[in-house]
């Protein structure tokens, strides 16, 4: 039984990372990010209050919608773009495989 998943984080324009990523263990995009070396502060630790975690969805499976709190984070900041989630809230399932991301400026 695969278990494992592959996220791609694009780190400049045509340049993507793999990143292999269990799905056995409830993680979120966040935690991985972070475990992989990505300089994430996530303040709040994974509850959608800081928004220090935000992403831009740029390909991949279709993701769930964000809930109202995961919105409402996401009108706090200056720049958001049609893919803009937090990364704290895209729990990593075997749907999530293939998932791209490109990680949002400090700030934006």
């Amino acid at each position: 039984m695969e278990e494992d998943i592959r996220i791609y984080v694009e780190e400049a324009p045509g340049q993507r990372r793999e990143i292999i990523a269990p799905t056995d263990m409830g993680l979120s995009l966040m935690e991985v990010l972070k475990a992989s070396g990505y300089d994430i502060m996530a303040t709040c630790g994974g509850m959608a209050l800081c928004a220090t975690c935000h992403v831009e969805v740029l390909a991949g499976p279709a993701l769930f919608e964000p809930n109202d709190d995961e919105l409402d984070m996401l009108e706090t900041l200056p720049v958001i773009h049609p893919g803009s989630r937090l990364s704290c809230q895209i729990r990593l399932t075997p749907q999530t495989d293939g998932l791209v991301v490109r990680l949002a400026p400090t700030g934006a």
